[in-house]
């Protein structure tokens, strides 16, 4: 790498039709601009005092004309480029410069000799030459380390195929229909934990310290293999299933219901029900918003430990997990004919679940007792119709059953 630094003056920074249009404030790498308008502000107070500003670093990525990514600055480079079109106005509580009056004044406005040693100020800029990817991201790490950047921004700048296929998962449909924006890479961050649990096969911790790690230790993931495959074919079902902007689909019930897509995939056929998934979810939700209507002792048991699961650590594995078993518990109860794919014989948790809930608890085979109350731990979930006899394995087909009816009736 080589670096060459020179002094650009901002009348030559400014100029719209020359360098400007040339240097890239927004590389890959970089986060979107998050500067309030009063930091914006201070920025030119400072220069206009002629205060020292610390020094940019761009990347020459062309010649001929040279054409740069900015590195470190751009905050700073934006602030300077919408204070000259005249997009804010300095504070009209601004002290005067050298006994000039600014306050409340624009670029356009400002006194001819302020505007003159606005346009003379320069700044330092570091050019870097000959560089490669990798070290142009470590260096915007390093610069960064003392600034405020969100997690997913460091991880953005992360050299690796990690990095790369999380970013290309932002541009997936799903993500045009969610409730959230993309502010300051949370496209990213959703998507990298979907990758994580897809990695994982089951819920997991997916918090910061678990993404780093994951993208550290993944640079040369497989974009074309089996993890890849699975994310982006439940990524597409569920575009196929939520067809157009829904503000339901807030960061955590994305989460939720890649974990219960993925499930229904792997384990249902989900074909059968594809068509009626969105309309099951919208439904959950309102029924979620009346239960959180109600005082906190009206709720419901359930719905309160699932208000608890989407209002604290929503990125730990128990809360993930609850989310998903409460969620596809809820689906099965609304579609108790899905069908398991391959024709298993054995009912799933889920499934057991569901109609453990269903039949509150209670023996429904009634050839040894009289229709006891069982306990989780003590219990079968038997075919109605034998699963020998062509029963499928459904919540519909299913009930519960004490141990000496269901052996009475054979076990089927």
């Amino acid at each position: 790498m080589k670096t060459n630094k020179k002094p650009w003056p901002l009348s030559t920074l400014s100029n719209a039709r020359g360098i400007r249009q040339r240097i890239d404030t927004n590389p890959d790498f970089q986060r979107p601009a998050v500067w309030s308008k009063a930091q914006k502000q201070l920025l030119i107070d400072s220069i206009l005092r002629e205060y020292d500003i610390p020094k940019m670093y761009w990347r020459k990525i062309d010649e001929k004309p040279d054409r740069y990514d900015v590195v470190d600055g751009q905050q700073r480079l934006r602030a300077i480029w919408s204070f000259v079109d005249g997009e804010f106005d300095i504070p009209k509580d601004a002290e005067m410069v050298d006994g000039l009056p600014v306050a409340g004044c624009g670029y356009a406005t400002l006194p001819d000799d302020l505007r003159v040693r606005f346009d003379q100020y320069s700044l330092d800029v570091v050019v870097l030459e000959d560089t490669d990817e990798e070290e142009v991201r470590e260096m915007f790490l390093r610069l960064q380390n003392g600034t405020s950047l969100k997690a997913q921004e460091k991880r953005n700048a992360m050299p690796g195929e990690m990095r790369q296929f999380v970013k290309s998962l932002t541009e997936q449909q799903i993500f045009q229909k969610v409730g959230f924006t993309n502010a300051r890479f949370t496209f990213d961050h959703v998507a990298a934990q979907l990758v994580c649990l897809e990695k994982a096969g089951e819920p997991i911790n997916v918090k910061d310290a678990d993404l780093n790690r994951m993208y550290r230790d993944n640079r040369q993931f497989d974009v074309q293999g089996k993890i890849a495959k699975g994310v982006l074919r439940t990524l597409n079902l569920l575009a196929e299933v939520f067809t157009d902007k829904t503000p339901e689909l807030e960061r955590y019930n994305v989460v939720s219901l890649y974990c219960v897509f993925s499930e229904l995939q792997r384990l249902y056929a989900v074909n059968e029900v594809k068509q009626e998934l969105r309309t099951w979810f919208l439904d959950f939700e309102s029924r979620r918003r009346n239960q959180e209507n109600l005082d906190e002792d009206q709720i419901a048991p359930e719905w309160l430990a699932y208000k608890e699961k989407i209002s604290h650590s929503t990125d730990s594995q128990d809360s993930i997990k609850f989310r998903m078993d409460f969620l596809l518990r809820d689906l099965l109860a609304r579609f108790p004919n899905l069908s398991l794919k391959d024709n298993q014989r054995d009912f799933t948790h889920n499934q057991r679940l569901a109609v453990f809930r269903r039949d509150q608890q209670i023996c429904q085979v009634r050839l040894n007792c009289s229709g006891i109350r069982v306990e989780w731990d003590d219990w079968h979930c038997d075919h109605k119709t034998a699963w020998n006899n062509g029963g499928r394995t459904t919540v519909q087909n299913g009930q519960v059953s004490c141990p000496a009816c269901n052996w009475a009736k054979g076990g089927s």
